[in-house]
């Protein structure tokens, strides 16, 4: 307990007796009486031969149960284990190699490092670190080829994170960086750690094919990762129809459904082969494992289907359509719920491009915004 307030009452012995309060703050200094803690007790960590010098080999964890003037920063030193120098430990306990290790030369080290606090006067910890050197990489890492496509308004992406590269490596010990060439860093980034990739705001439409390559520090591999923007037209939202799946994830309807569905879409509602298929948006219907899929089709030469001719080619198709995935409704309008009686019931579709939704797997990856339909009985 670092202090105490107390409240001191003094009272008289006059009728009636009178009284007068005042407050005491009483303030407990601390004392240098714990010794920093290592966390966890004893380390082990592994370094692979022909690393260069300088690598990171381990990240020693110290707290202290002392106010923060008897605590940090400490003092690391290793007392033993390090007579030939091959080891550096800096001011922030970061353990790294002085020398190219070969593993026929030694296969292990162990050392005892001590940790000191600021206090005084000063206490101090040990702890012994395992270090087993481990031959090189021998194994390439491989990587799977992602795909993403990208539903966005005219000019109006925020950007963000769209992917992620899935990359293994058969070598146990192997650390796996992302990198992306610097002449595309303008409009992506690659996430060196995790291998997410982010969008920058503003991306026009079209293709981007992305020069990533995933490295274990021997071997760089390639990436395969293209990029589709499309940029929606306001006429579409007023031409939109909603197919409604039954006991799907969006990810699994990306990851499993998209591609299939969307050929066999295309086949069922497209009059002429020029004709443009536009998925603009998926999202989950809120509380049930339904999932809606949004789509306009744009003739050749220009304009849109009217949803009522859609949704009549979907109908005749629907049976075709459930061979790929069930379907529980198909929607033009949703006005359920709704008592409109003798009067119109109209429907309008609004879309949050800065309210992006992601959709990710392995291969595929489908980045499009929220929308919303706002319903109303017109005369």
């Amino acid at each position: 307990i670092s202090g105490y307030s107390l409240v001191v009452q003094a009272r008289d012995s006059g009728t009636p007796p009178l009284s007068s309060s005042v407050t005491v703050n009483v303030d407990i200094s601390d004392v240098n009486d714990n010794s920093p803690v290592f966390t966890p007790a004893n380390y082990t960590a592994v370094i692979q031969e022909n690393k260069p010098v300088g690598t990171s080999i381990l990240q020693l964890v110290v707290t202290d149960k002392d106010s923060f003037h008897n605590g940090p920063p400490f003092t690391f030193t290793i007392l033993t284990g390090n007579e030939e120098e091959e080891f550096t430990l800096d001011p922030h306990g970061v353990l790294r190699s002085a020398v190219i290790f070969k593993h026929m030369v030694s296969t292990e080290y162990v050392l005892c490092v001590q940790a000191k606090d600021s206090g005084k006067p000063q206490q101090v910890s040990h702890t012994y670190v395992q270090v087993r050197v481990i031959e090189e990489s021998i194994h390439k890492p491989t990587a799977i080829p992602l795909e993403i496509f990208i539903v966005t308004m005219e000019d109006d992406f925020p950007g963000g994170v769209i992917g992620k590269i899935h990359a293994t490596d058969q070598d146990v010990y192997d650390v796996l960086t992302y990198t992306l060439k610097s002449e595309q860093k303008s409009l992506f980034k690659v996430n060196s750690h995790d291998g997410k990739i982010i969008a920058l705001g503003g991306l026009d439409n079209g293709k981007y094919v992305l020069n990533v390559s995933v490295s274990d520090g021997r071997f760089q591999v390639p990436i395969d990762v293209v990029v589709h923007v499309e940029q929606l037209l306001q006429e579409m939202l007023q031409n939109t129809v909603t197919i409604r799946f039954e006991n799907v994830s969006p990810e699994d309807f990306v990851g499993l459904h998209m591609h299939g569905f969307r050929r066999t879409l295309r086949n069922a509602v497209l009059s002429q082969k020029q004709d443009s298929l536009h998925i603009i948006s998926i999202q989950p219907v809120a509380g049930s494992g339904q999932l809606d899929m949004l789509f306009a089709v744009q003739m050749h030469g220009g304009g849109f289907y009217k949803p009522a001719y859609l949704i009549q080619k979907l109908t005749n198709a629907r049976r075709h359509l459930e061979n790929v995935i069930r379907i529980s409704a198909i929607l033009e309008k949703n006005c359920s719920g709704l008592d409109c009686q003798e009067q119109h019931c109209e429907q309008s579709l609004s879309i949050d491009s800065h309210s992006l939704m992601t959709y990710s797997t392995a291969r595929i990856s489908f980045v499009c915004p929220r929308f919303y339909r706002n319903v109303r009985c017109m005369c």
